[in-house]
């Protein structure tokens, strides 16, 4: 269960103030937003950070949201379905004004990664409004380093990833391609674009691929088959792969190329 702020806007204005850093231009110092349930209505004014997840969540006069009291953060559940009417042809959803006060206790659903978690919880706690977390967030941190943590360099763990992280990690073993497989793989690829490639063509293509990489033998397909129709065939062979590997190299061919002719190149 988190607090919330929830209610349909009636009131959007940002406060403006002159610029701090000077110049001809003014900044926001805060915004006051109206809210409106079934039950009341009620007048916030917001730290400007709020306005702009405002901004993020194009929010206007008229749309349903909820603001967490804790976070700071806006979402917008939709228009007001009193805004509705039966010649909109607009691809709008319309929500219900909410029952009950504007602020209420409301369970929200949030995913979260690890690194989310990790962040909360290194960071200071302070007071739950919105003021007070939007200004802790937006203060630099800084991390005092203590002797616990200065004593971690004698800490020794595997692949020099710290016990807690590598917890979190999950290793898989992969293997090379054998030809066999790149084989069964560029055959995939060319039913997929439609090409008809002869079996003998198939067995070339594995073989180019294990002598450089399949990501070079796949982009040879396309090539090829043009080949294959300026010589009136709809499939392609041996031959056409031999002609079209002829006009282009590989990146460890071409690396070996540029090493090769370096003088010749602006550098």
């Amino acid at each position: 269960m988190k607090e919330v702020y929830e209610g349909e806007v009636t009131e959007l204005s940002p406060q403006e103030t002159e610029n701090p850093m000077g110049g001809y231009g003014k900044t926001i110092s805060s915004v006051v937003i109206g809210l409106k349930t079934a039950k009341g209505t009620k007048q916030l004014k917001l730290d400007p950070s709020i306005y702009e997840s405002l901004q993020k969540e194009k929010v206007e006069v008229g749309d349903v949201i909820y603001i967490e009291a804790n976070s700071g953060s806006v979402k917008r559940q939709g228009r007001s379905d009193t805004f509705a009417s039966e010649y909109d042809l607009e691809a709008e959803e319309y929500v219900p004004l909410p029952k009950g006060d504007v602020h209420k206790k409301k369970e929200v659903i949030q995913d979260v990664t690890l690194h989310d978690l990790d962040v909360a919880n290194a960071r200071p706690q302070g007071g739950q409004d919105i003021l007070s977390m939007m200004g802790q967030l937006m203060k630099p941190k800084k991390t005092e380093i203590t002797g616990e943590a200065a004593g971690c360099e004698d800490v020794v763990a595997p692949h020099g990833i710290p016990l807690d992280l590598l917890d979190r990690l999950l290793i898989v073993r992969t293997l090379p391609y054998s030809q066999e497989e790149m084989v069964k793989i560029i055959q995939i690829r060319a039913q997929a674009e439609g090409l008809t490639v002869e079996p003998a063509a198939l067995q070339a293509f594995g073989q180019v691929g294990a002598d450089t990489t399949l990501r070079y033998a796949v982009q040879l397909l396309t090539p090829a088959n043009l080949t294959a129709k300026v010589n009136g065939r709809s499939t392609i062979t041996a031959d056409d792969l031999k002609e079209v590997s002829e006009l282009f190299h590989d990146a460890k061919a071409s690396a070996k190329v540029l090493a090769a002719n370096s003088d010749k190149f602006m550098k």
